[in-house]
């Protein structure tokens, strides 16, 4: 069995959250899981057991492609700079940075 991605990881723990916040009986929750999601009911179990610690709903994230870029040295070091002080990852300030760009051009174009 193949490892969920993390959009389907996701996915299944807002649902076993909001099985759980209907208060719909545990077993029964495993089994709607299970079936819904093709998990063993040990793998659904977990979920409940990991939806039943969050404060609200995981978000669901959208896939990822890997791209190279070649860039300044000096940009680089700002960026991985800026990615430690702030905690984000490489990845999510590049993507946020583009599409505060591509949205601007849109308004001006």
């Amino acid at each position: 069995m193949t490892r969920s991605t993390k959009a389907e990881r996701a996915q299944q723990l807002n649902a076993a959250r909001g099985l759980l916040q209907r208060h719909v009986a545990l077993p029964e929750a495993v089994q709607r899981l299970s079936r819904e999601f093709d998990l063993s009911e040990r793998q659904a179990y977990r979920y409940l057991e990991e939806a039943s610690q969050l404060d609200r709903p995981v978000e669901v994230t959208e896939p990822t492609v890997p791209i190279t870029l070649k860039l300044p040295p000096s940009t680089v070091e700002r960026l991985r700079k800026y990615a430690r002080s702030s905690g984000l990852t490489i990845g999510a300030i590049v993507t946020g940075a583009l599409n505060a760009f591509l949205g601007a051009l849109k308004k001006h174009g």
